[in-house]
């Protein structure tokens, strides 16, 4: 059975991620998020903490290499096949690791955006094996993405190209 990481910084982004937890429940998976001080998260598999981070912070580049550091380390030890995330900034050392291992990636750009793309979004784009995008006129910013409307549990069947 393959496994999955399922990333997403705090609030909103990991909001959607949770809507994943039909695709989670399939598969052998994880979790990995920002640790803050409102923790309501409810699930019974393996959760791994990050430090929250803030691009505006004074101390952003170092709480980024720890970040990347024990991203890293996650990784090695959980060895997933596949990783699908919902962005913000704390998921792109993992995203990136995923593709220097050969491993597939998943981006879900965040429903919020309607005409304008998130920087993670920006980043991973080129990246991702596939990248879904959840307004249709999100399409003129990202071409090559996929579009299936609102939200996820219309995606399943796509994501599952992995499971085989």
């Amino acid at each position: 059975m393959k496994k999955i990481c399922f990333i997403a910084s705090t609030g909103g982004h990991f909001d959607q991620l949770m809507m994943l937890k039909p695709i989670m429940d399939k598969y052998d998976s994880f979790i990995i998020t920002e640790k803050t001080s409102y923790q309501a998260i409810k699930d019974n598999r393996k959760i791994y903490y990050l430090k929250q981070v803030n691009r505006h912070e004074k101390i952003f580049i170092l709480k980024m290499l720890v970040n990347i550091i024990n991203t890293l380390k996650i990784f090695l030890r959980e060895k997933p096949d596949v990783v699908i995330s919902t962005g913000a900034l704390v998921t792109i050392p993992i995203c990136i690791i995923a593709k220097i291992f050969r491993k597939k990636l998943i981006f879900i750009e965040s429903f919020a955006k309607i005409n304008s793309p998130t920087l993670t979004g920006k980043l991973l784009y080129k990246f991702a094996d596939q990248f879904y995008v959840q307004w249709k006129d999100m399409l003129k910013i990202y071409p090559k993405a996929i579009y299936k409307g609102g939200y996820i549990e219309k995606v399943e069947k796509d994501m599952c190209f992995f499971a085989n």
